[in-house]
């Protein structure tokens, strides 16, 4: 779904009413906290904007900051009136609204679960042995620092491979000639970089220079031609703990999930009366995945 902005608080707030349609719906705790709306007599606390701000945290991620409580606000009185109307109508009585609920008191335990039984319970030791496993057989991959120019034409490249040819100074030539706005004013300069960071051709022939060397012919890409320098090569730096912290803790939290659920699947009753149809290939059958914080 596309949140681009639209016209207007209203256009935004109309955006901001499908996102709580298309969101898992989550069931509100009572508080006793600050009241800042009522809607027939119904208190809209503090903590439910939060909860609902918490949920619609990539819609808001698209509107004025100054205006995110307002909406949250607004969405959360609109979404009561027609709640009253729901209640009005019966609907709280239907067996589809009883399905409903059922399911979201189910997708509320399992969460809450996971976050105060799982999450909640993780130490920096588990993450910081966690780095220390997957740090001992990660091998560093090679990455070459590179300065480049780029030009629109092969007759314009040659011209350039002549100039250097003839005693030029890549940096300043680059800062002349070359057509990449983003290195030019660095003399090419274009850092390290991995395999799979730059395009192919590029990739191609950088990795193939040694330090010091530069391209003896144009290198044709998507973006012109390029005269390619070599400046270093070396195995990239290994990441510390603090830069990866927060990828290694959500593998650790996908861990104690899948194991934490793979223990409960096994001590509990589970019948399937109505199987799903088994894929063709077993091997790429997807895992369950594990719930968003």
């Amino acid at each position: 779904m596309n949140f681009a902005p639209a016209a207007g608080a209203r256009g935004r707030l109309g955006l901001l009413a499908a996102a709580l349609l298309a969101l898992p719906l989550c069931v509100l705790p009572a508080s006793a906290d600050d009241v800042v709306a009522r809607v027939n007599g119904k208190d809209i606390t503090a903590s439910e904007v939060q909860m609902a701000s918490d949920v619609f945290s990539e819609q808001l991620a698209q509107i004025p900051e100054a205006q995110r409580r307002s909406m949250v606000v607004e969405t959360l009185v609109d979404m009561h009136v027609m709640a009253e109307a729901a209640r009005a109508a019966g609907i709280a009585d239907s067996p589809k609204y009883k399905a409903r609920m059922t399911f979201l008191e189910a997708q509320a335990l399992r969460n809450t679960y996971v976050e105060d039984e799982l999450q909640s319970k993780i130490t920096d030791a588990d993450v910081k042995a966690r780095y220390e496993k997957d740090i001992t057989g990660y091998v560093a991959p090679e990455e070459v620092h590179a300065r480049h120019i780029l030009v629109k034409t092969e007759d314009e490249a040659n011209a350039v491979l002549k100039q250097l040819a003839d005693g030029g100074n890549f940096e300043a030539i680059a800062k002349e000639k070359s057509e990449d706005p983003g290195s030019k004013v660095n003399g090419g300069d274009l850092g390290f970089f991995a395999k799979g960071q730059m395009v192919p051709e590029f990739e191609a022939e950088a990795f193939a220079l040694k330090p010091g060397e530069t391209s003896t012919k144009p290198v044709k890409t998507q973006f012109g031609y390029h005269i390619i320098k070599v400046e270093e090569r070396r195995a990239q730096p290994v990441p510390t703990l603090d830069q990866v912290r927060g990828q290694v803790l959500q593998m650790v939290q996908r861990d104690k999930y899948q194991e934490t659920l793979a223990k409960m699947r096994s001590e509990a009753k589970v019948e399937i009366l109505t199987p799903a149809a088994a894929p063709a290939d077993p091997a790429a059958a997807p895992a369950a995945p594990a719930p968003a914080n």
